[in-house]
């Protein structure tokens, strides 16, 4: 494909074949594709990048109390230039908050200490009252449309439809914020807004504002931007997914620029499986002449080993 493809999952409903091979099919090409007839209201995602902008607006003391930095969870404010997606390159000239599955302190996992299963951090409820109901709400929608979209990727991959029920209902899903300021006047060699990536779980979920900036390369090496349509979702296959699909299903890289004159607002959420998951290559996507190219490995153990190599801070925890 050299564009990315529109499917309207309301025409589909719960035909989970029929909206599996629309799936699947761009899947297996350009790893892309843009959902409309969703559940997420115009309404609902206005209410959500109110809520963000008025996050970002804060004060830096307000903002870096709350620091990824103190996290082992993959938590809280990342601050302008923290994070570097590509690896060789400068820091990415952006801001994020994020948010993962809401458990309380008392929780057995957050007592037991075990990874990416802290409390979420929050800010100051008088300043912000607004922000944690909405918030949380958008989790559990995403939430839901993910596990929909899945069982229609399940009909694609012949497997039960439920096969990845239990993988997902508890996930390492994050909820990510996004702030991109105006394009400098000059970057640093190499330098952008998001710099070019994978994205690490099985699928993503991305409302924009009417910025632009992001940025697909197609399989030919060409760099192309998603169509901007009002309330769809740019979604996009993980290498968690990738790795399951034995590279049947492809993680295709992608980065955002940032825009001239003015700001970029983005909320993107990540599914990624539950912690114990096991990610191991589908026996339908598995043959003679294409033998399992990747070990088996856990929900959890992937995703610290691609966070430990986004973040110097994770080095220290």
């Amino acid at each position: 494909m050299s564009t990315i493809p529109v499917i309207d999952v309301a025409t589909l409903g719960d035909n989970y074949a029929g909206l599996g091979a629309a799936l699947g099919h761009a899947a297996r090409d350009i790893g892309f594709f843009c959902i409309t007839g969703h559940d997420l209201s115009q309404p609902f995602l206005d209410q959500v990048f109110a809520q963000s902008k008025q996050f970002f607006a804060q004060d830096l003391a307000a903002k870096d109390a709350l620091s990824i930095r103190h996290s082992p969870h993959n938590r809280g404010y990342v601050a302008l230039g923290e994070e570097r997606l590509d690896a060789s390159k400068p820091g990415d000239v952006k801001a994020a908050f994020n948010i993962g599955l809401d458990l309380p302190l008392d929780h057995p996992e957050v007592l037991a200490g075990k990874p990416f299963r802290g409390a979420n951090v929050w800010p100051d409820a008088l300043a912000l009252p607004e922000f944690k109901p909405v918030m949380l709400a958008y989790f559990a929608a995403c939430h839901g449309l993910g596990m929909h979209l899945h069982r229609a990727l399940a009909h694609d991959l012949a497997v039960a439809e439920d096969f990845f029920d239990d993988k997902l209902d508890q996930p390492l899903a994050t909820l990510r914020l996004l702030h991109y300021p105006p394009r400098p006047e000059h970057f640093e060699l190499g330098q952008r807004g998001a710099g070019e990536h994978t994205d690490y779980g099985n699928i993503t979920l991305l409302a924009t504002d009417d910025a632009g900036g992001l940025e697909v390369r197609t399989r030919s090496g060409d760099w192309i931007s998603p169509p901007t349509i009002p309330g769809a979702l740019i979604c996009n296959i993980g290498d968690c997914l990738m790795r399951w699909t034995n590279d049947v299903y492809v993680s295709t890289p992608h980065r955002v620029v940032n825009p001239m004159g003015r700001e970029r607002y983005s909320i993107a959420f990540f599914l990624d499986p539950n912690p114990d998951a096991v990610v191991d290559c589908l026996p339908s996507c598995v043959t003679v002449e294409r033998p399992a190219r990747y070990a088996p490995t856990t929900g959890a153990a992937y995703l610290k080993s691609r966070l430990d190599a986004t973040y110097s801070h994770r080095e220290k925890l």
